[in-house]
């Protein structure tokens, strides 16, 4: 079995491999490949896309989903007892959860995979679909000069664990306290955007919005990126908070088709763990 908690804990061969199952659900390939099987999950009542596209995805690969709320690992009994009942049930657990160490004591007593599917320090199921879906609009997207506006949070880490195994240039725009360590920073975001292929923004905590101010991306500013720039954006995201409305109106926004592999991308996750 394998484990995702972290995207740097796989190899970049290992990512490929994700990708190209990817490529053959989308084909066809895998039909009833869950037929028999449980996958247990823990979801706050707050996911949208991520629990939406793991539920369908195990549908459609012909296996039964058994949700629980997040808290319910939030109790008393030790997790490891937890997780040694439903190793005698499960085929595979995927945890949303704050705490990544609980994720890390559940994979340390499961005998199926555990997935992080979010934790407060990162998201690898959303990044690993994203550079999957930049995958389908550019050849050289490893090549790319990435930009993270935003506070330091699970995405931005993410995409900083992204970058580690990728080795593609990550830059982060913010202001004086909220850096991502070891990312380079430019904390003047009209001067950071300069030179940038792909823009990248995360929600912003309405307690440190006021700090944000001068770190809205807009329109006017994509068009001082490289020519070919994409924005995406981290749902939810919302217009005139970390990014306007105009900028997610234009050509800039890749938007929701970016977004719809998260179904086959999660559905390869799956399928790479229970194989390997």
């Amino acid at each position: 079995m394998r484990n995702l908690i972290r995207i740097n804990d796989y190899s970049k061969d290992e990512v490929y491999e994700i990708f190209k199952i990817a490529e053959e659900v989308k084909n066809g390939k895998y039909t009833d490949f869950l037929k028999g099987k449980s996958i247990v999950m823990f979801f706050p009542g707050s996911s949208i896309r991520t629990r939406v596209t793991y539920e369908k995805g195990i549908y459609l690969l012909g296996g039964q989903s058994v949700l629980f709320p997040s808290d319910t690992l939030d109790k008393k009994e030790n997790i490891k007892d937890v997780v040694g009942y439903l190793n005698n049930w499960a085929d595979c657990i995927i945890v949303r959860h704050s705490n990544i160490e609980l994720i890390e004591k559940m994979a340390r007593s499961s005998a199926v995979p555990i997935i992080n599917a979010m934790t407060s320090v990162n998201h690898p199921c959303e990044i690993l679909t994203d550079l999957y879906s930049l995958s389908k609009l550019r050849e050289d997207y490893l090549n790319a000069k990435y930009l993270f506006v935003g506070a330091k949070g699970n995405i931005g880490m993410a995409w900083k664990e992204a970058s580690d195994l990728f080795g593609f240039e990550l830059t982060q725009s913010c202001p004086v306290g909220y850096e991502i360590n070891g990312v380079n920073v430019e904390h003047n975001l009209r001067e950071a955007i300069i030179g940038k292929d792909i823009v990248l923004t995360d929600p912003i905590n309405k307690d440190i919005l006021k700090d944000f101010v001068n770190h809205q991306i807009t329109k006017s500013l994509m068009d001082t990126a490289n020519p070919s720039a994409l924005l995406n954006p981290c749902p939810p995201f919302y217009r005139g908070e970390e990014v306007s409305a105009d900028v997610i109106d234009s050509h800039y926004f890749v938007g929701y088709e970016f977004k719809k592999h998260l179904l086959e991308v999660q559905q390869a996750i799956i399928i790479y763990s229970l194989n390997n």
